[in-house]
């Protein structure tokens, strides 16, 4: 059974990893994962400079499911740039940085300070961050989007990918999946969690910051990111891969991702929940799934969802 990935490339050897903001904001968690059966792993989203996050309780589970309003706690671009440094170029090849600027002026300083450390793996421009109070969400600003992807490109040509907020309309697929195409992506990464929702555990909210409203993520939100793989499976130049997020906490899970046209899959509730050892579990359901269907390789799976 042939399933390797390949990104602008670099060959994956499956395609689990983790979701940018579990198990990767200190080198302790991205070790784990590094030693895991993931296949690689995405820092935590990077600031030029360390964040505390928001107040806590920001994060609260509830079922398989979660809300969170964390506010980008990083220890600083710096801080992940100086652990991908210490791993050999084979492995940094295929590792992924996630940054996120705060103003649109950060986007040039952070992308030469990733230059300068000569970091030869994927960023991830984080554009869908819903937890920043008085940050907006900038994939739901497309004419800023394209803005940030001009200057990204003019000034970075390394491998670049952009992770996206859910989309719920078909004209705002149209419009981001033209501006996308515009660019020499490597990939997109797709959904983020679906914002301002609300979590009551008994009577009150769930969790403190923006009086409860925080991103909802876990097995509730697979049909929205499903949606949201196979519109932009559609209408992206295949040149840009997708990486599927969102409500995976089995390997069916994992098998409709790719069948709706993902490369890679990403976990994040379910990996918080259970602990490195999902990886694992995932590959060997994905397995099982794949033989029950005669599928052979990933490439024969990719996007092959059918109509009826």
């Amino acid at each position: 059974m042939d399933t390797t990935v390949t990104i602008a490339g670099q060959t994956f050897d499956h395609c689990l990893m983790n979701a940018a903001g579990v198990m990767c904001m200190s080198e302790e968690e991205l070790t784990q994962v590094a030693q895991s059966s993931a296949t690689t792993f995405v820092t935590k989203t990077a600031t030029l400079e360390a964040r505390n996050g928001n107040q806590e309780p920001r994060y609260f589970d509830f079922a398989a499911n979660s809300i969170n309003s964390m506010g980008l706690p990083n220890y600083g671009l710096a801080y992940y740039l100086d652990f991908l440094a210490s791993e050999p170029e084979e492995l940094q090849s295929r590792r992924f940085l996630s940054i996120a600027p705060l103003q649109p002026d950060e986007l040039p300083i952070l992308l030469r300070c990733i230059s300068v450390a000569n970091f030869r793996g994927f960023v991830e421009l984080n554009l869908s961050c819903p937890n920043v109070p008085g940050k907006p969400q900038i994939g739901y600003d497309f004419e800023q989007t394209n803005r940030l992807l001009a200057t990204a490109f003019s000034l970075y040509d390394a491998p670049l990918g952009v992770k996206l907020p859910p989309y719920f309309d078909m004209v705002h697929f149209d419009c981001m999946a033209e501006i996308l195409n515009r660019y020499p992506l490597a990939f997109i990464n797709s959904i983020n969690s679906i914002g301002n929702g609300i979590v009551l555990n008994g009577n009150q909210m769930a969790i403190h910051p923006k009086n409860g409203f925080g991103g909802i993520g876990g097995a509730v939100i697979k049909a929205t990111a499903l949606a949201n793989v196979h519109a932009f499976y559609q209408r992206l130049h295949p040149s840009i891969k997708i990486i599927g997020t969102g409500g995976v906490t089995c390997g069916r899970d994992v098998y409709e991702h790719i069948l709706c046209g993902a490369h890679l899959v990403q976990v994040g509730t379910a990996l918080h929940q259970e602990g490195v050892g999902i990886f694992q579990r995932l590959q060997q359901e994905l397995h099982t799934e794949m033989k029950l269907n005669n599928v052979h390789s990933f490439d024969a799976l990719r996007g092959k969802v059918m109509y009826i």
